[in-house]
């Protein structure tokens, strides 16, 4: 029965998404929805960026092994950067009236900053589209009995099917059910799990360090860097992402954009917590699962210890967040390869051609993180290292480029290659220190000194309508 009412959701999603195709008429359609969202779908769209297998699967993993120190990444640092972008963003690139964020950069510092911009934001997103596609092969493994590539194959296959035809606005209208669902359905299998035991006494069992949401007294310099890199991951390294973007860009009007990041990250912090207790409760109440894996543990939960109707809620909510999750991670590096990266190749290309050249684009980035997804299976780490790359190669000029009245198109691409190359170098040498501190300030120092090598006037930002 279960896989009976989880086969029909998945069917009726992807028919919703194909319906939604219909309005798809050109390019803007296709990557921006027109530009058309109002502020409640506007909201549900913002709000579904991130609350995937990361936030279910990956971040209750964390909580429960952790303690609350585990939802700094996420929820915490993912409700930061919805309010940063709110607050000091959305009103500025929305009146810039940019198909991607790649256009941002050519805008701001000229085509060879867009280029190594939009390389970086496409590679960005392949361990972000691949931990989605392992969780969907995870639910799959789950509720079909599948192997975890088949479940990977299947999942990743429904995804693309809608996202290819229908774009943002197939995005947008299957992101506002879904994100109906997974409020409804935590709240209520919540609600039926904690039925069990009062919450009060499931933390009484908790050991006190477990509250703990700093670092230990007495840790060292570097102990709390690493710890604000927690924070910073998610919280500042996908501003300069094309998912946040496209997704708030599409709402109707500034204000629109503006509330609607504000909202998303209220939602988000709540409806964010709700896993967590889930997590709670499944470490205390069967410690039997602590032997199966971290990521397991509340959909082993749930099917170990509740009726058919809290199972369908639950894993109606799980496979609508990581489906919605994962259509707008597809689309978001399909547009700046098509938009920014190929375009420029095909002169005089009509709009129409455009179009097929972005859903060609779909394919391309599908197969590749497909190839992620097939060879890794830990969301968190898949997470984590995709976010890092935005971080150290494109926040600095991004900040530079809204809130600087020059802009210098030599700084920004010294600092994105800087940054860039002292990241993977600290990485692959395996510092003490977080790795993306010696990024962000090598891409710090990379748009200072080439300020300072800039010679004559700076580009000017050229607003294209």
């Amino acid at each position: 029965m279960l896989i009976f009412f989880v086969l029909l959701y998945l069917v009726l999603n992807v028919l919703l998404g194909l319906w939604a195709a219909r309005r798809v008429h050109n390019t803007s359609d296709f990557m921006l929805a027109g530009r058309a969202l109002p502020l409640p779908m506007a909201t549900a769209v913002v709000f579904a960026t991130w609350f995937g297998s990361e936030t279910i699967l990956g971040a209750s993993a964390e909580v429960a092994e952790e303690g609350l120190i585990g939802m700094v990444e996420d929820p915490l640092g993912a409700a930061l950067c919805l309010v940063l972008v709110g607050l000091f963003f959305a009103r500025k690139l929305y009146r810039m009236n940019l198909l991607t964020f790649g256009d941002f950069y050519r805008v701001k510092f000229g085509r060879s900053a867009e280029i190594i911009a939009s390389f970086c934001l496409v590679i960005s997103y392949f361990g972000w589209v691949a931990a989605q596609m392992v969780a969907l092969g995870i639910s799959f493994n789950l509720l079909l009995g599948t192997t975890l590539v088949q479940g990977i194959l299947i999942g990743s296959f429904l995804v693309v099917l809608y996202t290819y035809f229908g774009g943002m606005w197939s995005v947008s209208v299957t992101d506002y059910l879904q994100t109906i669902m997974i409020i409804l359905g935590l709240i209520i299998v919540t609600w039926w799990v904690m039925r069990e035991k009062p919450f009060s006494e499931i933390t009484a069992t908790l050991p006190a360090d477990f509250y703990r949401i700093t670092p230990k007294t007495g840790t060292s310099f570097s102990g709390w860097l690493n710890y604000l890199a927690l924070w910073m991951t998610i919280g500042l390294g996908s501003i300069p992402q094309q998912d946040v973007f496209q997704r708030v860009m599409s709402s109707k009007s500034e204000k629109v954009a503006v509330w609607a990041s504000l909202l998303a990250a209220f939602l988000y912090l709540t409806v964010a917590l709700l896993p967590l207790v889930l997590a709670l409760y499944a470490k205390v109440l069967h410690p039997q699962l602590a032997g199966t894996d971290a990521q397991m543990l509340v959909p082993h939960l749930i099917l170990g210890s509740s009726p058919m109707f809290i199972q369908v809620l639950f894993f109606g909510a799980l496979i609508s967040a990581i489906i919605s999750t994962a259509s707008g991670a597809i689309l978001a590096p399909a547009s700046i390869l098509s938009e920014n990266l190929l375009r420029p190749f095909f002169k005089d290309i009509t709009d129409q051609k455009l179009l097929a050249l972005s859903r060609g684009s779909v394919l391309i980035v599908s197969v590749i993180s497909l190839g992620f997804a097939l060879s890794r299976n830990n969301i968190h780490e898949l997470v984590s290292e995709s976010s890092a790359l935005s971080l150290v190669s494109l926040l600095v000029p991004l900040v530079a480029g809204i809130f600087l009245k020059k802009a210098s198109a030599t700084a920004a691409i010294l600092s994105m290659v800087l940054g860039m190359g002292t990241w993977l170098f600290c990485r692959l040498s395996g510092t003490e220190v977080e790795p993306m501190w010696y990024g962000l300030l090598g891409s710090t120092a990379g748009y200072v000194l080439g300020g300072l090598l800039s010679k004559g006037p700076v580009t000017e930002p050229e607003v294209h309508f």
